[in-house]
């Protein structure tokens, strides 16, 4: 018989061969069980990297047989911890996400055990639900101590106020109107327009906030903006409101060499239209995440919710957008460069009505070319050219794909 000390580094190290296979089903659990969690592409990245850092982590305990008072919590975990406590996430929703993969990691070991005799299985269960106990226990304490003292900290400084207020409005929840106002500076009965604003690139803490202050001075000139208020949303990201003279249109632009990507809403008054535009530029700012990925070295985006409403309205179940997109673009939706220069010719020409000679002036081409790549492009369309006799499908998936990119053609991210 082997001993219990071998027999559970035997355990590790059938984990390890499949700890892939273990993280993606604990990733798509705890975003299934805990809502507040899979708030956002940037959470979930967040949440992926925690959880795979905290397997191999869990794994390396059990193979190496690690004094638990050495353990550290990953990094990713501790700043994981950092960006919920900023986000204004219940403590409880991460400690239950521990509690959810303690199960599922259990559940995993014990279905590997089945080859081992009884005699040797029933013990080496007992010591791997005390040794798992003892490392959920010690990490828990820590990203709960990392927790705590991230979230009096942003409650402390002035933007932590700001965006409690901010939440609070943005929530639903009775707000006195007043006392937000004095407390933010800004009045919330006038016409508002929200935007996100991000790095498309590494970006020092100083240069972001340098970057933010550039945009909030180039808005305010722009749109000859009344007031604006300024809410980080987290250390890399930052929410605007500008309140407006007048109701209509309103269109924002870069201010020259700005390094952020924007998500911006439309236009909208009163409190109603403060959380309504916000929530549009949210949803603009989940398309450019999903998109983008971590947006490093990526030319930064500004773009308004009315240039990608329609994705922004089904992008939340990618699985059934990228069925949309194969089902209408078939051969067109491959996920290689070519199909990509097709399908962006062929969305133009469709917003252009059809037109060659607008295309081919809003894509700096020869009409020819223009005409050879519409006719290659509908050629590949699972019924040629009759597929855009009612091409509302086609174009909204054209949208879908040009919008998440590769998200919307391919295997889930």
């Amino acid at each position: 018989m082997q001993s219990q000390e071998a027999l559970v580094r035997r355990v590790g190290d059938r984990v390890r061969e499949s700890r892939e296979t273990l993280i993606e089903e604990l990733v798509r659990d705890t975003r299934a069980q805990i809502g507040a969690l899979d708030h956002d592409a940037a959470a979930r990245s967040l949440l992926e990297a925690s959880i795979t850092e905290n397997i191999v982590a869990a794994i390396n305990y059990l193979r190496q047989g690690i004094d638990p008072d050495l353990l550290e919590a990953p990094t990713a975990a501790l700043a994981y911890a950092r960006f919920l406590a900023q986000r204004d996430v219940p403590q409880s929703a991460l400690i239950r996400a521990y509690r959810i993969g303690h199960q599922r990691f259990l559940d995993h070991a014990f279905a590997l055990l089945g080859d081992l005799p009884a005699a040797e299985r029933v013990p080496v269960c007992v010591e791997l639900v005390r040794r798992s106990a003892r490392y959920i226990d010690l990490i828990c304490e820590q990203v709960g101590r990392t927790y705590e003292r991230e979230r009096e900290r942003w409650v402390a400084s002035r933007s932590g106020v700001r965006q409690q207020w901010v939440t609070d409005l943005l929530g639903g929840r009775p707000v006195d109107r007043a006392a937000a106002e004095r407390a933010l500076r800004y009045p919330l009965d006038a016409v508002h327009i929200a935007c996100t604003l991000w790095p498309a690139g590494r970006m020092t803490s100083f240069d972001l906030v340098a970057a933010v202050d550039d945009v909030r001075a180039h808005a305010v000139s722009v749109l000859r903006a009344g007031a604006a208020l300024l809410v980080p949303t987290d250390e890399h990201e930052t929410r605007l409101w500008l309140a407006l003279p007048t109701a209509g249109p309103a269109h924002l632009t870069a201010p020259e060499g700005s390094p952020l990507h924007a998500a911006i809403g439309r236009p909208a008054p009163g409190l109603t239209g403060f959380r309504t535009s916000a929530r549009q530029a949210a949803r603009v700012r989940e398309i450019l995440g999903t998109r983008l990925g971590s947006g490093a070295g990526a030319a930064p985006l500004w773009v308004h919710y009315d240039e990608a409403a329609p994705v922004a309205l089904m992008a939340g179940d990618l699985p059934a957008v990228r069925d949309f997109v194969t089902a209408s673009l078939g051969a067109l939706a491959a996920a290689d460069p070519r199909a990509a220069v097709l399908r962006d010719t062929l969305r133009t020409f469709l917003t252009h009505h059809r037109s060659h000679a607008a295309t081919a002036q809003a894509m700096s081409l020869h009409r020819n070319s223009v005409q050879y790549r519409v006719h290659r492009a509908t050629s590949l369309l699972p019924h040629g050219d009759d597929s855009l006799t009612d091409d509302f499908n086609v174009r909204a998936a054209l949208l879908a794909a040009h919008w998440l990119g590769d998200a919307a053609l391919g295997a889930e991210p």
